[in-house]
């Protein structure tokens, strides 16, 4: 098979090559419809077609390979490993969902998730799939308030958290977080359902609201709780990105498209077959933490494999030696994770037998050429491959398919273009097709493949705006700046946005700004992403004050307080890494805050055309600052 001809087809006959795809999963009731793009940007795929991702994922696998191990769940932090076969799992999430349906929750009812990666999330997810329930899993790094904002949009029945998470041996308590956000909420859920660790003994309950799951658990065990059979294009999760506004947006998934695309990725892409094993490092609260920490492998009849805690702890060895146990065949992390592990002894690259590891997979944000190198030599036999996709696309939209072809690898590229994404790099301006190795907008050809967002959640206009409405022609912008060469390979360039990437974390720079305006000594501020070794990129903070200090010290306090300030509102995450105090905030002349400028200063590169600036000397105090140093940081 081709990559040339299996792509081409995917564009040219998208409903003969997806009707195709679509019997790798099962149909309760087969589609009637493969592709309806009668209201573009708007599409359905596999119309009609009844099917669930729980049965997908589980059920369809007990007769062949009930024994086969699922998932297998490890905690650095706490020292425990679960083992789970398939039958083991399938007992688990219908005892989960059993106490789903005994509190109430429907199909059609949103549970929010808000767990770290332990096997009790992985149930939770696929307790909500089996009876119809979207679940909104919320990274459990996030602080009350991005956890409030994401409750008032989704409007639960229910929030299903654990009572902490842990963190290089610091315990994080949950529960706590999650009474601040429901006091903080306008549509808080009746009821709270705590996954107790043990972690944080003596936690407050609140009466009548919080329920322990142990305890219903016990009282449910062994019920039978029937699939739910939903329509393909019924909404299976939510998952909260940012975006250049400060309200996230609800990617919306839909059921059988996202099932198909996960059923294909698996064997093309990632080249997993039932029984092997796949090692995700991601978090669940993230796309690729849902996509291949949990469904991907899981669909394919795969071994998923979750771990909670450093890559560094007990020692750097520690992913190299869960890859030689379980003979992980295709690991998927990300380059911040690798230039963590670049600064630790190369010796633990070579203390663990790795023969069984083909596939490296990295994304999250642009792998560099040095660090591809370092892993690549490291880890000898095994191919690293970039892969770049999004929270909206849910599956990759570049990389390579070992799976079908195994195209060249070139290091700074992502790869080709996926099955269904008719790619194209056009200018800003124009929306005309650029030559290759000229700079333009990644945009994607609707209608969008199985497995990308339907919308977003209850706010249809929203997304057109967002991702349909920069060109006149009706194309997804990615919003990010791209060059293809001649043999149509993709480099990614960076975001035409406001919108940062902080080790694999898409943050919103409105967000923190809104946060750090909150500081009642600020007046204004502007949030910046800038190059960082490790990280890929840091926010930083250029904010004036409402009244000048009253000396250095004074100034510098004020800073650490904006910097605590974005930590208790967004959560660590979303930390400033540096923040400045300057007197003025350089503006053009109609008021638009020069951002470009700034990060440009920042990284020490040419500002651009300043000839719009209203106070040159703003600018050039922001210079000043620059050399002086942070305030905070």
């Amino acid at each position: 098979m081709r990559y040339d001809d299996f792509h081409r087809r995917s564009i040219e006959d998208p409903e003969g090559f997806w009707g195709e795809q679509a019997q790798a999963i099962h149909w309760h009731k087969a589609p009637e419809r493969i592709l309806d793009d009668s209201k573009p940007p708007f599409r359905k795929w596999f119309v009609g077609g009844l099917t669930n991702l729980c049965y997908n994922a589980v059920d369809r696998h007990l007769e062949t390979g009930g024994d086969r191990l699922a998932l297998v769940a490890i905690s650095t932090e706490t020292g425990e490993t679960r083992e789970l076969s398939y039958r083991q799992l399938h007992r688990e999430v219908v005892d989960f969902a059993a106490v789903l349906v005994a509190l109430g929750v429907g199909r059609g009812d949103r549970v929010v998730i808000y767990m770290p990666n332990m096997a009790e999330a992985v149930f939770a997810m696929l307790a909500c799939a089996r009876i119809g329930a979207v679940h909104s899993v919320v990274f459990g790094g996030f602080a009350a308030h991005n956890l409030a904002l994401r409750i008032d949009d989704a409007k639960p029945a229910l929030l299903i958290a654990a009572d902490a998470g842990s963190r290089g041996g610091k315990v994080i308590p949950y529960k706590p977080l999650v009474d601040a956000a429901l006091a903080q909420a306008t549509s808080p859920p009746p009821r709270v359902l705590i996954v107790d660790r043990g972690l944080a003994p003596g936690g407050s309950r609140v009466e009548g609201r919080d329920v322990d799951y142990a305890t219903l658990r016990a009282a449910h065990a062994g019920t039978d709780v029937p699939v739910a059979w939903l329509e393909s294009n019924e909404p299976s999760y939510l998952l909260y990105t940012s975006g250049t506004t400060g309200k996230p947006k609800g990617v919306q998934r839909d059921v059988g498209g996202y099932a198909v695309a996960m059923a294909l990725s698996m064997w093309a892409i990632y080249d997993v077959r039932p029984g092997q094993a796949m090692f995700s490092t991601s978090d669940v609260g993230w796309a690729v933490g849902h996509s291949y920490n949990v469904y991907g492998p899981l669909i394919a009849g795969a071994t998923a494999i979750l771990y909670e805690g450093l890559p560094t702890a007990p020692d750097a060895g520690i992913w190299w030696k869960i890859c030689a146990d379980y003979g992980v065949r295709t690991m998927f992390s990300s380059p911040t994770a690798i230039r963590v592990l670049k600064k630790q002894d190369p010796k633990f690259l070579r203390q663990y037998d790795l023969s069984a590891l083909r596939y490296l997979f990295l994304a999250g944000e642009p792998l560099d050429e040095p660090t591809a190198s370092w892993i690549n030599t490291g880890l000898g036999g095994t191919t690293i491959i970039d892969n770049y996709w999004q929270t909206e696309t849910g599956w990759p939209v570049l990389a390579l398919m070992p799976g079908v072809e195994m195209k060249p690898v070139k290091f700074g590229s992502p790869g080709l273009p996926m099955p269904g994404y008719d790619l194209r790099v056009i200018d800003e301006a124009t929306g005309e097709r650029v030559p290759p190795g000229t700079k333009g907008v990644l945009v994607i050809q609707p209608p969008l493949p199985p497995g990308c967002m339907t919308t977003v959640w209850n706010d249809d206009a929203r997304f057109v705006s967002s991702y349909f409405s920069h060109f006149k022609a009706l194309v997804y912008s990615s919003l990010d700046w791209a060059i293809q060469d001649e043999d149509g390979y993709t480099f990614i360039l960076g975001r035409t946005d406001d919108v940062i990437n902080v080790a694999g974390h898409r943050l919103g720079t409105r967000e923190i700004e809104e946060s750090v305006a909150s500081h009642p000594a600020v007046a204004e501020a502007a949030v910046i992403g800038v190059a960082d070794e490790i990280k890929g990129q840091v926010p930083i903070v250029f904010a004036t004050l409402k009244q000048a200090a009253s000396d250095a010290q004074a100034q510098h306090a004020t800073a650490g307080e904006m910097m605590r300030t974005v930590a208790d509102q967004l959560g660590a995450v979303a930390r400033p890494a540096r923040v400045y105090v300057v007197s003025a905030l350089p503006k053009t002349r109609s008021g638009k805050l020069l951002r470009r400028s700034l990060q440009a200063l920042a990284e020490s590169r040419d500002p651009g055309d300043l000839s719009t600036l209203d106070d040159p000397n703003a600018l050039e105090e922001v210079r000043r600052v620059l050399a002086r140093g942070a305030d905070a940081g």
